[in-house]
């Protein structure tokens, strides 16, 4: 699944007529995979992911999530957004995803060895999203239809598939997926090292190197301060939109206190965001996806 267009033996032609299609234009996961708010929801996914021994030995040895965490974030956001919107870029984007991810193997905390494109593994990687959205989207979007959830479930499925999961590797309904979520949370899932880490706010972060020369000035003096707030938001986000079993599976307290300032926080941003104009509510390539979409319509 790791080969490109020589493992069709008719060419590139053919290997894009068996490429999987992105999610449909217009469906629940287009809606909201590139709205702005989606920028909160994603590092409770990210946590989840690295809350799995293997995948946290995996991201702790190769991923430079330390060293480089912004350039990470955007690389990691443009992947996300093209599996979505790419269109015919979507199936070449999961391909080389799982090129960059062939070589990642290694022994995991508990002495398992492990690689990253292992199903069990990969498959745990892709799982994470459908929860967050559906768990975050009730605070930040709003409450999804029975109808609502099982359709954006058979749209990550599409999303699976551009990655190169088979549809043996996922559970092929809602109902099966939830009988998985329990398991995994139950048997695999655990407080890694990794997991604690992005959730702690008294790490090491670089500053990042973005702007002209008056900007990295003014982010050199006020970094320490804005390094600060930012390690506490990014706590609160990560831990308030992530499912609450999840939470207790990865060992993450959560008060009342703490869930009454996020119902306030997230109610301003369900309420402002909608009021932005498109080219502030939608993410660049979700923008111009969103734009070209509707001029063939």
């Amino acid at each position: 699944m790791t080969k490109t267009d020589s493992a069709h033996p008719a060419g590139p032609a053919a290997a894009r007529r068996a490429d999987p299609e992105p999610p449909p234009p217009g469906g629940v996961l287009w809606t909201i995979a590139g709205d702005v708010r989606a920028l909160l929801m994603l590092p409770a996914a990210f946590t989840m992911q690295v809350a799995h021994p293997a995948i946290a030995a995996g991201v702790d040895q190769y991923s430079v999530f330390r060293t480089d965490p912004w350039g990470r974030g955007e690389r990691s956001l443009r992947s996300v957004q093209l599996w979505v919107y790419g269109g015919e870029e979507a199936a070449e984007e999961g391909r080389r995803v799982r090129r960059l991810h062939k070589d990642i193997q290694g022994t995991d905390t508990c002495g398992r060895r492990y690689h990253s494109l292992d199903p069990a593994c990969y498959a745990w990687v892709h799982a994470t999203g459908f929860p967050v959205y559906v768990y975050a989207g009730r605070y930040l979007l709003r409450r999804f239809t029975p109808a609502q959830e099982r359709q954006l479930y058979r749209e990550w499925l599409q999303v699976g598939r551009i990655l190169g999961l088979r549809d043996r590797d996922m559970p092929q309904s809602i109902e099966e997926y939830w009988t998985y979520w329990g398991r995994m949370l139950a048997e695999e899932i655990e407080p890694t090292a990794v997991a604690r880490e992005l959730v702690a706010t008294d790490v090491r972060l670089p500053r990042p190197e973005a702007g002209g020369r008056a900007v990295r000035l003014l982010l050199r003096l006020t970094w320490p301060l804005l390094r600060a707030a930012f390690l506490r938001l990014r706590a609160f986000v990560t831990v308030g939109y992530m499912p609450p079993e999840a939470r207790a599976a990865i060992g993450l307290e959560w008060s009342p206190a703490q869930e009454r300032r996020l119902r306030r926080f997230s109610t301003v941003v369900r309420l402002l965001v909608p009021l932005l104009p498109e080219r502030l509510r939608y993410l660049p390539i979700a923008r111009a996806a969103r734009s070209r979409w509707r001029a063939a319509r």
